[in-house]
């Protein structure tokens, strides 16, 4: 059975995890859902490509079906999902690093796209900065930084997705923007 964008656009998330249960096909409504923006999120924790990015995916969403039943309707279910991509991202470093930590991989041009309504050279630089300050840092101040500002999550969902404590998140992401500014001082990258 084909389930249409219509179909699962009338359900909210818990819905769809509930037809999910019973009806494997509804599965693909929660993909259809979240595929950009985790993909978005990959490209941008990750620094691959948009092959790499999608195989990452295609394992979330393997860990994602087979846990499903697992998932605690009372929590968010967008929170769990991106838990289960972050580990999947965290994975694919680990794996990465053991093959060298030199590896370059060029990043897609819509990594850190602003709205082409607002897109100019200049927010491209800042785009292209960014990410480049971005990469200097520590994965778990990267990981914050992401999160927060560029996917818009607030403090507890963060928490959820990190499982870590709200006051932890605030004081990483206060650490995370000071190393970021100090790395973007370092590579005399200014923002203001």
């Amino acid at each position: 059975m084909y389930v249409s964008k219509a179909i699962c656009d009338q359900f909210n998330d818990i819905q769809i995890v509930q037809q999910a249960l019973q009806q494997i096909d509804y599965f693909s409504c929660l993909y259809e859902r979240y595929e950009d923006r985790l993909l978005r999120y990959i490209k941008r924790m990750a620094t691959v490509n948009h092959e790499e990015a999608e195989d990452i995916l295609q394992d979330a969403f393997i860990k994602i079906w087979r846990n499903l039943n697992s998932f605690d309707q009372h929590l968010k279910l967008s929170s769990w999902i991106y838990r289960i991509v972050h580990n999947e991202v965290v994975s694919f470093w680990r794996k990465k690093e053991s093959f060298g930590k030199n590896r370059k991989v060029e990043p897609d041009d819509d990594l850190f796209r602003i709205d082409p309504e607002e897109s100019t050279p200049d927010l491209e630089e800042l785009d292209m900065l960014t990410h480049e300050v971005l990469e200097l840092l520590p994965l778990k101040y990267k990981t914050v930084l992401v999160l927060k500002f560029l996917e818009g999550m607030s403090y507890a969902e963060i928490s959820d997705v990190l499982k870590k404590p709200e006051g932890t998140i605030a004081t990483l992401i206060n650490r995370a923007k000071k190393a970021f500014i100090t790395a973007a001082g370092e590579k005399h990258i200014s923002f203001v």
